[in-house]
Order: structure tokens, then sequence, then C-alpha cells
């Protein structure tokens, strides 16, 4: 794997079919590291990791962290994740939890140290049966993950930067770490990002770059709107600089829903030349 710059700009993109063309796309922005996402109807076998092996191997590729999403997740609002995403739907917990393990152990075998998902909405009443069944889900997962010599990055966004903290007390793993979104403060309305990020920054191990606005108030559950980076609300120069002070040496993931298919790399590479110029 190629060495890697302080604060290197990557990309996070999703596996698909051909792992070798994917990566080829990426690499085509002018990165040469990324975090890979795994889908919830991605095969994980021995035929699949070999596939990205060989592709990471061939094209002198570095995955950062590998994330999980899963199937039955939806983003169209608040309402929507509070009901479907990451471990606080009880009803899908336990396959989750299985899934979540066989992503960490396909990541092992890619040599990637770093696993990272969206745990969902954590309640803020500690006694609550979903956040204790979450915390405890949250500490058997790390503590799978330390086995393989891995951290378990948690996204923010659903939570205030805080209450996060809180959960982190609560959790008590050494290797449980944060990916910091600075996009998903503000689309969440959780609270300013360079703010929060200077709250975490001592458990901060990677960061998107991304962009948005915040959600509108007239339309109570509404999500914000995800921006071209350095057109939202982040201010990115201000949010890059917040980094270099405070001594994060870190990757920085570009992060973009914002492009159809067929500018999607002409997007994606205009975010990783602007963030380049702020390193």
């Amino acid at each position: 794997m190629p060495t890697l710059k302080d604060r290197e700009v990557g990309i996070f993109f999703w596996a698909e079919p051909d792992a070798q063309a994917a990566l080829k796309a990426v690499k085509q922005c002018g990165v040469v590291s990324g975090q890979l996402a795994i889908d919830g109807t991605v095969v994980l076998n021995e035929a699949t990791a070999q596939a990205w092996r060989e592709a990471l191997a061939a094209e002198d590729f570095h995955v950062c962290t590998v994330f999980a999403a899963y199937t039955g997740e939806d983003y169209a609002d608040i309402p929507t994740v509070e009901r479907t995403v990451g471990f606080i739907p009880r009803d899908t917990r336990a396959e989750r939890e299985v899934r979540t393990k066989e992503v960490i152990e396909f990541a092992a075998s890619l040599g990637v140290k770093s696993f990272g998902c969206h745990v969902g909405y954590i309640p803020h009443d500690k006694s609550h049966p979903d956040f204790v069944g979450v915390r405890d889900m949250v500490r058997r997962i790390a503590d799978f993950a330390a086995t393989h010599g891995m951290t378990y990055c948690l996204e923010t966004g659903q939570e205030p930067a805080d209450q996060l903290l809180e959960f982190f007390k609560d959790v008590d793993r050494p290797n449980v770490k944060i990916n910091f979104d600075p996009a998903n403060m503000i689309l969440y309305g959780s609270g300013e990002p360079i703010a929060a990020f200077r709250l975490l920054r001592e458990h901060v191990i990677s960061v998107h770059g991304k962009d948005g606005d915040w959600p509108d108030k007239s339309k109570p559950g509404s999500l914000g709107c995800e921006r071209l980076l350095g057109e939202g609300s982040v201010d990115i120069p201000k949010f890059m600089a917040a980094l270099k002070e405070t001594g994060y040496t870190g990757p920085i993931c570009v992060e973009s829903g914002v492009h159809g298919e067929a500018n999607r790399w002409e997007v994606l590479s205009r975010a990783v030349g602007i963030l380049n110029s702020l390193r």
C-alpha cells in the first residue's frame, strides 16, 4: 500500500462487482486512498476478499476504513432514520450484528485496520432498553474488532457531540473511535460542526470531506440538504484550518451524493482538488 501524507485526501466509495475497475475509476480523481463501503447486498466470501486483495495490490491503493451499511436502512427523513438505521431497530439487531462481524472479518482479510458504521439515533435516557441494547452491541463489536487489531469508528451526525462523548464513556472500549463528518452534524441539525470536532477531537481518527445546509425549520423531521463541497454551511476552509490547528493528521475522504451518474467523477475530482488546496 502507498505511504500516505498527513491529511491525505481520498474518496469514500462503494464496493462494486469488479474491484479493480472500481479502484481505477476512483484513482482517476487523483487519489491513492479511500474508504470502502459495503452495502447489505455484497456477498462476503473468500472469492470476494481475494478479488479485492488482488485489486488493491495491482492498483497500489490504500483502504483506510471499511464501512458497513445494512439492508433496510432508509435516510429519507429523521423519523425514518430513527426507525431503520444502524443498531436501533430491534427486529434487525441480531442479523446486523452477524453482518457487522462478517464485514470486520472481510476488512481484516484486506489488511485494513479500521471499521466504521452508523449506530443510529441513541436514546438520551441511559436506562432506555435501546440505549442499553445498542451500548452492549457496540461493546461486543468493538471487542470483536480488537481481536483483529482493528478500531471501530462511529460515524457522527445523529447525536450532538456532547451526547456522543457520554456514550463513549458508557461503552468504555479503547478501540472505539470516531469518523467525523462535518456535514452530517448540519444535515441532522446536531450542532455546529467545527465546535463539535474540537470537542470530539481526541477520539477522531478519520474525517469526511462533505458539505451541506441545515434542515428547514418549517418542516419538522426533515434532513438538511447536501451541497457540493465548498457550497454549503460547513465552511470548508475554516474546517480544514481547525484540523491543522488541532494537530489532526489522519485521512480526509470525500463523500458526496450530490451528482448525477454522468458527472459523478467530475464532482469528486473537484472536491479532491479543493481539499488538497487547503491541506
